[in-house]
């Protein structure tokens, strides 16, 4: 077995000259390097080791040990804080590989010729491929941005059930971005509802700068013109299969995911929009509370969970910020 001493720092020698120190308890360089049948320079310096570590004092050119729960406990801190910087170091070392495998995926395209780039035409085709790419491989991870009230209208006219539908078999789980302008669009709410119950993330942003997904690490969907919205192309788009765009895209997803806002939906987003909608008909604490069957307590509890929920410095912002975002309709 190893010397637990030395897993803290201490070699052998060391060791051995702080036992001396301990049972001598006061003691100066002479009386060790006697103790210790070892040159005074060779002690001198092992002592001046020890008392970096913080194990021994110094005190007018004689060594006093601290006691060994303290002096040990020292010890054992500094050792514990090498190990967190060690750690802090580690998981940089580990950020930084999604960056080696883009180039490696780079390489890689380059060495194998031009990846497979197909153009898909039709909403239909679109919601289809989806589903096929995820039964394929699944559970799949479906990042998309919307950007548009258009394209919000006929996903949720048409096209949600199917998504919600593989969700709840476990084929894939959507994460997408929308602007906070299609939440009062009619049937939305519904149906991100549903994709919300069955395993999907929603959040919204004021405006998505393009459409475009991802679905799972090797396929990824991408408008005729970037910026754009698929209704106004007939719903034409590209399919491209490389890990390389496929991790751009990614990386921009979750640039755009940490900027959105989540939606209020969910046993305490419901609590807080509860609140705001009373409040915003002129109703004053007490008012919410006997409405809600709850105390005045959790209605104010409530409320500051709103402004801190929406970034708001008063009661008034806040209602103005939940309505516009879409969350009193």
């Amino acid at each position: 077995m190893s010397d637990p001493f030395e897993t803290l720092g201490l070699d052998p020698n060391q060791t051995a000259l702080y036992s001396a120190v301990l049972r001598l308890h006061r003691a100066t360089r002479t009386d060790l390097a006697q103790a210790m049948d070892d040159p005074v320079e060779k002690v001198s310096r092992q002592l001046d080791d020890l008392v970096k570590l913080g194990v021994v004092d110094e005190q007018s050119g004689e060594y006093l040990a601290r006691h060994p729960a303290a002096a040990l406990g020292r010890v054992i801190a500094a050792r514990l804080d090498r190990l967190a910087e060690e750690s802090r170091m580690i998981d940089s070392a580990l950020g930084s590989i999604r960056g080696l495998i883009r180039d490696y995926d780079a390489g890689r395209d380059y060495q194998s010729g031009p990846f497979t780039v197909e153009m898909v035409n039709g909403a239909d085709v679109l919601y289809e491929s989806v589903v096929g790419i995820a039964v394929q491989s699944p559970p799949m991870e479906l990042l998309t941005a919307v950007p548009d009230d258009r394209t919000m209208t006929d996903f949720a006219r048409k096209f949600a059930d199917p998504w919600i539908d593989a969700q709840k078999r476990k084929l894939l789980t959507v994460h997408a971005i929308i602007p906070v302008s299609t939440l009062t669009l009619p049937g939305v709410r519904d149906q991100l509802t549903q994709l919300i119950e069955t395993g999907g993330k929603v959040r919204t942003l004021d405006r998505v700068p393009s459409w475009f997904m991802t679905a799972g690490p090797e396929v990824a969907g991408l408008p005729p013109f970037w910026g754009g919205n698929l209704p106004d192309h007939a719903y034409n788009f590209y399919l491209v299969r490389t890990p390389i765009v496929v991790g751009l895209l990614r990386t921009l997803f979750d640039e755009l995911w940490g900027r959105a806002v989540p939606l209020p939906w969910g046993r305490r987003g419901d609590g807080m929009v509860k609140v705001l909608r009373l409040a915003a008909q002129g109703m004053c604490d007490e008012s919410i509370a006997r409405q809600l069957g709850v105390s005045v307590r959790t209605v104010r509890a409530r409320f500051a969970d709103a402004m801190s929920e929406l970034g708001a410095q008063s009661r008034f912002h806040a209602g103005v910020e939940a309505a516009r975002r879409g969350w009193l309709s």
